[in-house]
């Protein structure tokens, strides 16, 4: 069950870097380079890492690479609850941002129940 939630998770939310490709550019801080790569490379890995868990194969790939995945992203998501951001159009509200920063150390230490 957790495998499927993942999976649905990260391929949804990696077709989103492609969907919403402004919005998730926006949020990764103005003195790195690459955005756009950063953003494309990333939605990439989490389609990947969807397909894969949704496929109930390479677990012990993602298991295994996942965390430091959501480590290096991090900052990014640090970025967003610094920074006013929009989803599309529409602000995200501060309680969003904010909250989403624990969710991120919630996903990590879920991957070994995958």
């Amino acid at each position: 069950m957790i495998r499927k939630l993942y999976g649905m998770l990260f391929l949804g939310a990696g077709i989103m870097h492609f969907v919403q490709e402004r919005a998730f550019i926006s949020i990764i801080p103005k003195s790195w380079p690459f955005k756009r790569f950063m953003v494309q490379a990333s939605g990439v890995i989490e389609v990947v890492y969807g397909v894969l868990l949704l496929m109930n194969k390479g677990t012990r790939f993602v298991k295994g690479t996942l965390p430091a995945f959501l480590i290096a992203v991090f900052p990014a998501n640090i970025n967003m609850a610094l920074k006013p951001s929009k989803l599309g159009k529409m602000p995200l509200p501060k309680w969003v941002t904010w909250g989403r920063l624990p969710l991120q150390w919630v996903l990590i230490k879920g991957v070994k129940k995958i």
